[in-house]
């Protein structure tokens, strides 16, 4: 009974952290597959609000996006 238990134990652990590392593998990849937001949608963003944004701006705007990720 003691021996079942443990494998038990052994095996959730195990299930856990295979869980883990596959899941975070997917997530990575459909982010790299589609980013939440990139380079036209905040050009799209910005001449929605009136006014004609420049490239620097938009690279500002991307790398302060890319920094909280």
């Amino acid at each position: 009974m003691g021996k079942l238990i443990l494998y038990l134990v052994i095996g959730i652990i195990i299930g856990i952290i295979i869980g883990f590392f596959l899941c975070r593998f997917v997530v990575k990849k459909q982010m790299d597959k589609n980013p939440p937001i990139n380079e036209k949608m905040i050009e799209a963003m910005m001449s929605s609000m009136g006014r004609k944004p420049s490239q620097k701006q938009v690279k500002q705007v991307m790398n302060q996006m890319n920094r909280y990720k």
